[in-house]
């Protein structure tokens, strides 16, 4: 009895140095894709893109108010066959705007589609190297500071935002 406490107790004690053994690190995301080209360069095309579905949408949405101005200053003059069809042909502008604008800014429409295809790559390579680090480092984890406050305290000997920019090619000063 005397020798399966000792044993548990041995087996107990491994355990704990184990576990204390295990190293920790944080990296920020947002200062490694900071000084990523790569990122800037997909972030510019995104903007771009953005910037000129916002365009078509704001002239679709100025073709509709110059419509509702027309319908407005020519409403007494109409018939109400008149009047029915341009307020239909109104109400199918706006559809029409709002369908372009779900398809273009909607939670899966082509801005998101595009995001995925120009940042995925780069976060699947961030990582990547973050997890060659911690393996090689033996880190027990690894936290991103970047999404929050969710650090209260920590150490700048443990950040390995350098190290991943290194493992990506990129020389900081």
């Amino acid at each position: 009895m005397k020798r399966l406490v000792l044993i548990i107790g041995c087996i107990c004690v491994l355990i704990g140095n184990l576990y204390s053994q295990q190293r920790y690190g944080f990296v920020d995301t947002e200062y490694i894709l900071s000084k990523m080209p790569d990122y800037k360069n997909a972030q510019e095309q995104l903007d771009q893109i953005s910037n000129n579905w916002q365009i078509e949408i704001e002239k679709v949405a100025s073709e509709i108010k110059e419509l509702q101005t027309k319908f407005r200053a020519d409403e007494v003059f109409l018939s109400s066959e008149m009047r029915e069809k341009r307020e239909k042909e109104i109400f199918n502008k706006e559809i029409s705007a709002q369908k372009l604008q779900q398809k273009y800014f909607g939670i899966n429409g082509d801005l998101y589609k595009k995001r995925q295809e120009l940042i995925k790559p780069i976060q699947d390579d961030i990582y990547e190297a973050i997890k060659e680090i911690a393996k090689d480092g033996t880190y027990g984890m690894i936290i991103d500071r970047a999404n929050g406050p969710t650090i209260i305290y920590s150490n700048q000997k443990f950040d390995l935002s350098d190290k991943v920019l290194y493992k990506l090619g990129i020389r900081t000063n």
